[in-house]
């Protein structure tokens, strides 16, 4: 208190400290919190107050508090900070700014909420979360928790969205309802809401699970891929995973564009993707996969990207080379060459690592020896690792061989290289030049003496 009355006297203030300020006539401040006015507990929160130019000083107030809250020094805006939002910190805020020219106006109030001290409500949409462009849905926010109301807000709007009062229900439930529409493009996005009790209004509950509001004919596409990756040993594991939307109910598979599914998915606490295990892969299970997502109402989405799920372990290994040699300079050319003792009219060359489907050649001559040449030009830092070459044939292009031994390719920055060996030789030349002076320093030292 002794510090605020301090700062509040060198402003030359002449009123008691509960005198509300005077409106003068400068337009008043806006006031705003980052990342938003909503914040979980023990999470820090910035407060701005923007003014004008040639502001002298800022001064935060908070409802219920008997004096400024805090005052900054001067510029076109001033920041607040709380390092950790506790109940302490929720409440109503305003902001004002003193000038030569007066007293500004305050701001619209700020209301800062805390969150995390109640058990989550729920939220979902009525009568769907997919709504046709300019149609209405109803969001609605309930527990069985005596809330006074609830707050509703969207991922990425820092602004407190929403609030509305709670309606008891004959079946014990408190709700609210907040309605949303005509639906544009602007009101999609992920929705969270929170509880509040009547004595404490700006300390909250946790979060409720994301609710994502989309519109009719803009459902997104799934993506697909393979665990540990779309190369698999004949009888190992492996998952092919299908990631769409929050409001998934289930998830399908199919193969080679098939129109009926493999299988189905119900996504399992909230996920956003669904998990299919293939647990001892065989030749029947290699081809092309694709995956889509119902949405609540029967709503499919399209059909994902396909994924080329390839089976190895069919026939003997081929053997893999780089000519010139493995360790090549940046910008070289390389040529990495498959050669198999059987026939195979294709070879594939995939690198470690990564998640591209392999590079493949397919054989014309049938006459010509069974070799595959893969050439690499020019080289650069992307093309290093281990790579390993198949071969297969036509007739089942998604079974391949025995894996080639492995061969590491090895990418050398010869201008790096150069330039460290300038620099060693230019250190010698020194370290010489300097043993030489001090060589000739001493001869004459030598013959100074002789004479003497």
């Amino acid at each position: 208190m002794t510090s605020t009355l301090t700062a509040l006297l060198c402003l030359g203030l002449s009123v008691g400290l509960r005198t509300p300020v005077q409106a003068g006539p400068l337009p008043k401040p806006t006031l705003w919190a980052e990342p938003g006015p909503v914040i979980p507990w023990k999470r820090p929160v910035t407060i701005w107050c923007q003014g004008t130019p040639g502001a002298e000083r800022y001064l935060l107030e908070k409802e219920g508090s008997p004096a400024p809250w805090k005052i900054q020094e001067p510029g076109v805006k001033a920041s607040f900070s709380i390092t950790h939002m506790t109940e302490r910190d929720a409440g109503r805020y305003r902001c004002y700014y003193l000038s030569p020219a007066g007293w500004s106006e305050r701001s619209d109030p700020l209301e800062l909420v805390v969150t995390g001290a109640y058990r989550k409500p729920s939220l979902s949409a009525l009568p769907s979360p997919v709504v046709t462009s300019g149609g209405n849905v109803t969001l609605q926010c309930g527990s069985r928790q005596g809330f006074a109301r609830f707050i509703l807000t969207k991922e990425g709007d820092h602004r407190l969205s929403r609030t509305q009062e709670s309606q008891p229900q004959p079946s014990g439930q408190f709700q609210a309802l907040f309605p949303v529409g005509p639906m544009t493009p602007i009101h999609r996005g992920m929705f969270r809401c929170y509880g509040c009790y009547r004595n404490r209004l700006q300390v909250c509950s946790y979060p409720s699970d994301a609710l994502e509001l989309l519109v009719s004919g803009d459902v997104p596409k799934p993506s697909i891929w393979a665990d540990p990756g779309p190369i698999i040993a004949n009888g190992s594991s492996v998952t092919i995973w299908c990631q769409g939307s929050l409001q998934a109910s289930a998830y399908l598979l199919y193969k080679e564009r098939g129109s009926a599914p493999l299988e189905t998915r119900v996504p399992q606490d909230s996920s956003i993707k669904a998990s299919f295990l293939i647990g001892a892969t065989t030749s029947h299970h290699a081809g092309l996969y694709l995956c889509a997502y119902y949405i609540t109402g029967n709503i499919l989405s399209e059909r994902s990207d396909p994924l080329l799920l390839v089976v190895t372990g069919v026939g003997g290994a081929p053997s893999l080379s780089a000519q010139p040699k493995p360790s090549v300079p940046w910008g070289a050319t390389v040529t990495l060459q498959c050669e198999a003792e059987i026939w195979f009219d294709t070879f594939h060359l995939h690198r470690e690592g990564s998640l591209d489907p392999p590079q493949h050649l397919r054989l014309q001559d049938t006459s010509a020896p069974s070799q595959a040449n893969f050439t690499l030009s020019p080289v650069t830092s992307g093309h290093q690792g281990t790579y390993r070459c198949y071969g297969s044939n036509s007739t089942s292009p998604y079974l391949l061989s025995q894996p080639s031994d492995p061969l590491e390719l090895v990418v050398s920055d010869y201008t790096v290289e150069n330039l460290i060996r300038i620099g060693v030789a230019g250190l010698v030349l020194v370290v010489l030049g300097v043993l030489l002076f001090q060589a000739r320093n001493d001869t004459r030292r030598t013959h100074d003496a002789a004479r003497m």
